[in-house]
């Protein structure tokens, strides 16, 4: 979601290989899916101007086949529906949901539109996770309104973490933040995109106008970098770990 349509093709074309197809206006408000080697591996979308209070996000959408279902199990899970399901024409059901810890995170209902076509490449999603203050919450709530089959990876107080499904099977992941989430920064959901190279990509957010927030650092993990776009929405590239495998 971002203030600046023109303005996030321009940074994210060069940056991640991009290429851009716009929907039409009159169904689809003139959303614009980003394709990679001509799958669809994100979307853009210029916000409103009652939207215009809110900051510019990238927002992570986790799949249902039963949009109405998913609501109603969030709801008894502890959550919040936001808005939605709403109907794409042809293309699915989405909403927005707040989980119990404040996170927010979109569902969607897929019809036409399946998802992702690429995964795990450069220039395609890598990882998504949630930084929740409450590490056990968080776990029962995806575990019941979402049906994760949630695998611990490490609970210790230097390391809180887990994960949707296991190794080569695991798709997003639950990061204990309690302990460095700043006063004032809710909990909220990561979304990384990989990169071939996280030090030279870095470089390049600087030249098209971007800023470099914290990286790039060697992890276990990978390399990362968390970055701002010139429009202010945060995401992070990451290179070396192909998440999930």
């Amino acid at each position: 979601m971002t203030s600046n349509t023109e303005g996030a093709k321009a940074f994210y074309g060069p940056l991640l290989g991009w290429d851009f197809q716009t929907g039409d206006q009159e169904l689809y408000g003139g959303y614009v899916m980003a394709l990679l080697n001509g799958q669809p591996v994100a979307g853009i979308m210029q916000k409103q101007p009652e939207q215009a209070a809110f900051p510019d996000v990238w927002s992570t959408y986790l799949g249902t086949d039963d949009a109405e279902a998913t609501m109603r199990a969030v709801t008894e899970a502890g959550g919040n529906v936001l808005f939605g399901p709403m109907e794409v024409p042809g293309q699915g059901h989405m909403g927005m949901v707040q989980d119990p810890t404040g996170a927010a995170v979109g569902t969607w209902q897929p019809a036409g539109m399946r998802g992702y076509g690429l995964v795990y490449e450069p220039g395609a999603p890598y990882w998504h996770e949630v930084f929740t203050r409450d590490f056990g919450s968080s776990l029962d709530f995806y575990a019941s309104a979402f049906g994760w089959d949630v695998t611990v990876v490490s609970d210790s107080d230097e390391f809180r973490y887990a994960t949707l499904g296991a190794n080569e099977s695991s798709r997003a992941g639950v990061m204990d933040a309690s302990g460095f989430l700043p006063e004032g920064v809710p909990a909220h959901w990561r979304v990384y995109f990989g990169v071939e190279d996280v030090r030279a990509s870095a470089e390049t957010v600087v030249q098209l106008g971007g800023t470099v927030l914290s990286g790039p650092e060697d992890t276990p993990y990978g390399t990362i970098a968390t970055i701002q776009d010139p429009f202010g929405a945060q995401l992070q590239l990451a290179s070396g770990y192909p998440a999930g495998r």
